[in-house]
C-alpha cells in the first residue's frame, strides 16, 4: 500500500474539516484498500489456536513449580519442555551456543546445585539431566537491580518482565544468580523457527527469561513445560496447604537452587520419598531447608551449603580460630 504526498495531504485536510479520524478518511478516498493488502504472517507462522470455551484464569497466592527429577532420565526428556517452550514464546535458537537464548535449559546436577550437599543425593541423581530455568523468587535480586522497572514481581509471585521498559543494560543478569537469562545481542525475529503470532516477539537489546507462562494461566491453560514434561512438572499455590502441589511436596523430599543466598526460589526439585520423618513434612509448603515458614517469615534452620573442609594442625586435630 502506497500514498503520494498530494493523496496525504487530501486525507489530513478531510480529516481536520469533517472530524473524521484518518482511517475513514482514508477508505473515502481509497475504498476497500486499507485492510486489504495487509501483508501474510511470515512462512512458518503458527495459525491462532482457536479460544478455550470455558476455561477460567488459573490464579494463585504464590505460584510455585515442582520438578519431579526422579522422572527426567535423559537430555533428551528436559529438551521436549524447552522445545514446547519456545514454540510458544518465539524464543530464537541461534546458532553461537554463547548467544543463544533459553528460557528453559538442560543442565548437569553441578550445573544445578553447585556445592550442594545431602545426604538423599545418590549418584544417579548427580548423573541426571535438570531442567534449569528462571526460580521466581520470593526476595528476587533481579527486580532490585533492575534501574527502569522493567522486571517486577506481582502479586502471585510471578517475576515478570516489560519489554518495552528494558534498556539492555543487563543488570538483572549481574543479579541472577542462577544465569536464568538472556540477551538478545542481535535481532531475534531471523532466529525464530515457528512464529506463534499468539504471543510477542522481542528486539535486539532486550533481557528475557521464563514468564510462568502467565499469559496461558490468563486463559485458563498450564504451563507449556508442564503440558509437555507428562507429569513430570507441576505448578501450582503453594500458599495453600491443599493444593496439589502442596500435596506432592508434603508427601516428598525436595531440594531448592542455592538457598544459603536467601532469594526463596519458588522452583522445588524432588529428589526422593519423604519417608525419613514425614511428621516433620506436616506443613506442605517449604521444603526442610527453607529459610522461611508457611507465613513467610523467617525462621532459624540449618540451610544445605557447600561443605567446607575443616582446618586441622598437624597432629590431624581440628584447629580452633587462629590464621
Amino acid at each position: 500500500m502506497t500514498i503520494n504526498r498530494r493523496d496525504f495531504l487530501k486525507i489530513a485536510g478531510i480529516s481536520a474539516v469533517l472530524g473524521f479520524g484518518e482511517f475513514t478518511a482514508y477508505e473515502l478516498l481509497r475504498p476497500g484498500e486499507l485492510f486489504a493488502k495487509t501483508p501474510a504472517p511470515p512462512k512458518g507462522t503458527a495459525a491462532a489456536p482457536p479460544q478455550d470455551a470455558g476455561l477460567r484464569a488459573l490464579t494463585a497466592n504464590r505460584w510455585a513449580m515442582a520438578v519431579d527429577a526422579r522422572k527426567f532420565n535423559s537430555p533428551e526428556d528436559v529438551q521436549k519442555c524447552s522445545d514446547a517452550c519456545k514454540r510458544t514464546h518465539n524464543v530464537p535458537t541461534f546458532d553461537d551456543a554463547r548467544r543463544d537464548v533459553n528460557w528453559l535449559r538442560t543442565a548437569t546436577f553441578d550445573q544445578t546445585f553447585p556445592g550442594l550437599t545431602d545426604d538423599r543425593i545418590t549418584d544417579a541423581l548427580i548423573k541426571k539431566p535438570y531442567a534449569a530455568l528462571c526460580n521466581h523468587c520470593g526476595d528476587p535480586p533481579c527486580v532490585r537491580a533492575c534501574p527502569t522497572g522493567a522486571t517486577f514481581k506481582r502479586k502471585d509471585g510471578i517475576v515478570a518482565m516489560d519489554y518495552h521498559r528494558c534498556i539492555g543494560c543487563r543488570m538483572c543478569m549481574a543479579a541472577c544468580p542462577y544465569g536464568a537469562r538472556s540477551f538478545n545481542f542481535s535481532d531475534p525475529r531471523e532466529h525464530i523457527k515457528e512464529f506463534n503470532r499468539e504471543f510477542p516477539t522481542r528486539t535486539k537489546g532486550v533481557v528475557e527469561k521464563c514468564t510462568f507462562c502467565s499469559e496461558r494461566l490468563q486463559k485458563g491453560l498450564l504451563p507449556a513445560c508442564v503440558e509437555a514434561s507428562g507429569g513430570a512438572v507441576t505448578v501450582g499455590d503453594i500458599a495453600d496447604p491443599k493444593s496439589e502441589i502442596s500435596t506432592l511436596l508434603a508427601a516428598n523430599y525436595s531440594i531448592r537452587r542455592r538457598l544459603e543466598l536467601g532469594t526463596e526460589p519458588g522452583v522445588y526439585y524432588i529428589i526422593a520419598p519423604d519417608t525419613v520423618n514425614p511428621a516433620e513434612n506436616s506443613t506442605p509448603n517449604f521444603d526442610k531447608n527453607s529459610t522461611r515458614n508457611s507465613d513467610g517469615k523467617s525462621r532459624k534452620e540449618n540451610v544445605v551449603a557447600p561443605r567446607r573442609e575443616e582446618r586441622k594442625n598437624s597432629d590431624g586435630k581440628s584447629k580452633k580460630g587462629g590464621k
